[in-house]
């Protein structure tokens, strides 16, 4: 959780420059992010400034959890954040807890068409 040193209580709005402090996210990072994250909207007021509510700031969070710490594409995180279960990532996540049973099956077929191949090939 982002931690402001600003004085303001936890509810306020913060600007774009003061999350990006707190995240250590760079502002033009957070800009991008809004036209590439359509769930990701700050208020705007006049001038264009950008204000984020407590639960802006939490969505940059899980978005820069994604993106990089968990290493997820954009459009990985984008369908993460929509609940769409992403295959790529469903298909790692089931090899490393231990299951993903049928893709060592495909793979032990792979490997049982190479050595075919390889007899083959020697014969």
């Amino acid at each position: 959780m982002a931690q402001f040193d600003d004085g303001k209580e936890a509810g306020a709005l913060r600007t774009i420059g003061e999350v990006a402090k707190a995240t250590g996210i760079k502002a033009h990072v957070l800009r991008y992010w809004e036209q590439q994250f359509p769930m990701l909207k700050p208020l705007t007021r006049s001038g264009g400034r950008r204000y984020y509510r407590p639960e802006d700031v939490a969505l940059v969070e899980r978005i820069d959890r994604l993106v990089n710490h968990e290493g997820y594409t954009l459009k990985g995180a984008k369908a993460a954040l929509k609940g769409v279960p992403d295959q790529q990532a469903a298909a790692q996540e089931a090899v490393a807890v231990g299951g993903g049973g049928e893709t060592r099956d495909i793979a032990s077929r792979l490997k049982a068409i190479r050595d075919d191949l390889r007899a083959a090939l020697a014969a």
